[in-house]
């Protein structure tokens, strides 16, 4: 690699720390505004404490991809040049903020289901730490505390946006995309009920419909139509558009995540992968299940699901077997998937709906999203 290229590399990794930084310092202002609420509100001390410790221990420790994916967005929308597609200002003060409190209302919408999904897969850790429920003294008021994680994003959009000519599309959009969420955990845990395992239930297309209705929409279609709302793009097409690009992009996202949930290095992904173990409908055992033989299916019926790490360890070797190759059946459906989102981004008219006030909806919104996530380790 040539010194400019090293250089160009550690500029835009140097860039990437820069807009981390600055969207982790709105966060502070959101849970001063929330706790002063909870103090107007005449809530005792410890009650409003433990509210600000419950958004500071499960909001803002993760990659924050939903949330900066919000700012980027906007800042390419109304940012860029439509002839050129050159970035030709930097947001505003009041712009900047604006987009970064729906990127931390995503976040926090993403705690919100963490919370409570770790509590229902009884999972040991998220983000290199204690999930909150296994936490000293907090139990089953992790219940509460999520639920509290989802009505912050309320306060603060009416706080921000209530004067907002498009306050009622983020308010549906959000109320829209937590509903499509809980449809996908509904369907994975009737699909896969820790405590009975049946394996005739899992096919690829219920895992299509877990991955795109618990994944897809939340964390990649929302954060790109909160920003064209915000932005001021009204035409309902291209929010079809973006839909058709972003939730096959979330699909492949899952597929990753599953994939990283059994070969993944839990120091890269910040936790310890339980899905053999939690009789998850991954995108692997359904690989396996379509590709097994008698008798191999016979040892996934004998050992999936089960809380024992012999079982696991016999559950892998399935995975591994010439004849399944989980690992590099992934590889084939990655590079397919690349290229099949790339020729989806490039039909997209470049600055599609653009107006005097903003650079339209471009390709490079979308090839954002890919470049964070295309063969990913974490």
């Amino acid at each position: 690699m040539s010194d400019i290229d090293q250089k160009a590399l550690a500029d835009k990794a140097q860039l990437k720390i820069e807009k981390r930084k600055r969207f982790e310092q709105v966060f502070p202002l959101l849970v001063d505004e929330l706790t002063s609420y909870l103090e107007s509100e005449q809530m005792p001390a410890e009650a409003i404490d433990w509210f600000k410790r419950n958004l500071d221990y499960n909001t803002p420790g993760g990659k924050l991809n939903r949330g900066l994916s919000v700012v980027d967005t906007v800042e390419i929308i109304l940012c860029t040049d439509n002839a050129t597609g050159n970035l030709t200002r930097q947001l505003t003060d009041t712009e900047y903020l604006k987009a970064a409190i729906l990127g931390w209302c995503i976040e926090l919408l993403q705690a919100y289901f963490l919370v409570a999904d770790d509590m229902m897969d009884q999972s040991i850790t998220r983000r290199g730490q204690p999930c909150w429920y296994r936490v000293d003294g907090v139990g089953n008021i992790a219940i509460n505390d999520a639920f509290m994680l989802e009505a912050a994003i309320y306060f603060l959009l009416k706080k921000h946006f209530r004067s907002e000519p498009y306050y009622g599309m983020l308010l549906e959009l959000f109320h829209d995309v937590t509903f499509q969420t809980e449809l996908g955990q509904l369907i994975d845990l009737i699909t896969a009920p820790e405590d009975s395992v049946d394996l005739s239930k899992f096919s690829l297309k219920k895992h299509h419909l877990i991955v795109v209705y618990k994944t897809a929409f939340y964390s990649f279609y929302l954060p790109v139509a909160l920003a064209m709302r915000m932005a001021g793009i009204q035409d309902e097409a291209l929010y079809k558009h973006a839909l058709d690009i972003l939730i096959p992009m979330g699909e492949y996202f899952q597929v990753q995540d599953d994939v990283l949930d059994c070969y993944g290095k839990p120091e890269d992904i910040g936790k310890i992968g339980t899905d053999i173990l939690d009789n998850k409908c991954s995108w692997n055992i359904n690989i396996a299940l379509a590709h097994a033989t008698p008798e191999q299916r016979a040892v996934l019926d004998a050992n999936y699901g089960r809380k024992d790490s012999a079982c696991e360890a016999k559950v892998k070797e399935v995975f591994a077997a010439p004849n399944i190759d989980v690992a590099g059946r992934f590889a084939a459906y990655e590079k397919e998937s690349y290229e099949k989102l790339n020729a989806l981004i490039d039909a997209l008219p470049e600055g599609a709906g653009a107006t005097a006030e903003h650079g339209g909806l471009r390709r490079d919104v979308f090839r954002l999203f890919l470049g964070k996530v295309y063969k990913r380790a974490k």
